[in-house]
């Protein structure tokens, strides 16, 4: 018997079309929970939904639009969990940012999460001892070339998410954050074509586990759901791989 269990739980998951937002909500169906999967693409939710053993609820939403999770909230009931996956990177050198690329991470990797969630606790959708996770990137410690607006972002949320514990402590409820390397997703897919072939590879052999799996994540961030971690908030919790064991990350 699985000791971790989401049974009689509703987690939201946004982000959930593919990726690790996709193994969250299956992951979640898996341990009992009734989940409720957002994103922009209506087929791909539903070949999520197919791969929950568990019942589900499909809402197409673009979280950069207030109205749109004025929306979204309306038609919940109440949550127990809120899993927040969706993000995107667009790398770009400083030298060549403008306001409308900042804008454009911002809107979905920090915006997006932070008015969802204040969405949500205005209007009492969040049971006493919900939990909130964000999926933040092991680059807000460690940032590299090109991810300026992209591990500002994530650095943002990290803090958003501090202060949010503090905020729903009261009435049992708890944030924490998961940071990971990278993990076998589009956005990996993105990185290598960004980096280049043999950069790529480099830095694959600077992970001592390699890469993660969308899994692996998944894993974490349910139990982060579960009764089990009733009393883990404020946390960030590093998921790299082992490289920053490496001696070539300073």
């Amino acid at each position: 018997m699985n000791k971790f269990s989401l049974h009689n739980h509703t987690i939201l998951i946004t982000g959930a079309s593919a990726g690790i937002g996709r193994a969250c909500a299956i992951e979640a169906s898996n341990l009992g929970a009734h989940c409720i999967l957002t994103g922009r693409n209506e087929d791909a939710l539903k070949e999520t939904a197919k791969l929950c053993v568990n019942t589900t609820d499909i809402f197409v939403c673009d979280l950069k639009e207030i109205e749109a999770i004025k929306n979204l909230v309306g038609k919940i009931a109440t949550l127990d969990g809120v899993v927040h996956c969706a993000g995107i990177t667009y790398p770009r050198p400083i030298k060549f940012l403008k306001p409308e690329h900042i804008k454009e991470v911002f809107d979905i990797n920090y915006n997006a999460p932070v008015l969802l969630t204040a969405q949500l606790l205005q209007t009492q959708k969040m049971n006493n001892g919900a939990a909130f996770v964000f999926i933040s990137s092991i680059s807000s410690r460690h940032p590299y070339f090109g991810g300026a607006t992209y591990v500002s972002s994530k650095a943002a949320i990290e803090a958003f998410s501090r202060t949010l514990a503090i905020e729903i402590a009261p009435k049992q409820m708890r944030s924490n954050v998961l940071l990971p390397a990278l993990v076998h997703t589009k956005m990996l897919e993105d990185t290598k074509l960004a980096t280049g072939e043999d950069k790529f590879s480099e830095y694959e052999k600077m992970h001592p586990l390699g890469f993660g799996q969308p899994e692996d994540v998944a894993n974490a961030a349910c139990f982060l759901l579960t009764n089990e971690a009733k009393w883990i908030t404020g946390s960030e919790l590093k998921m790299d791989g082992g490289l920053l064991l490496n001696g070539k990350i300073k």
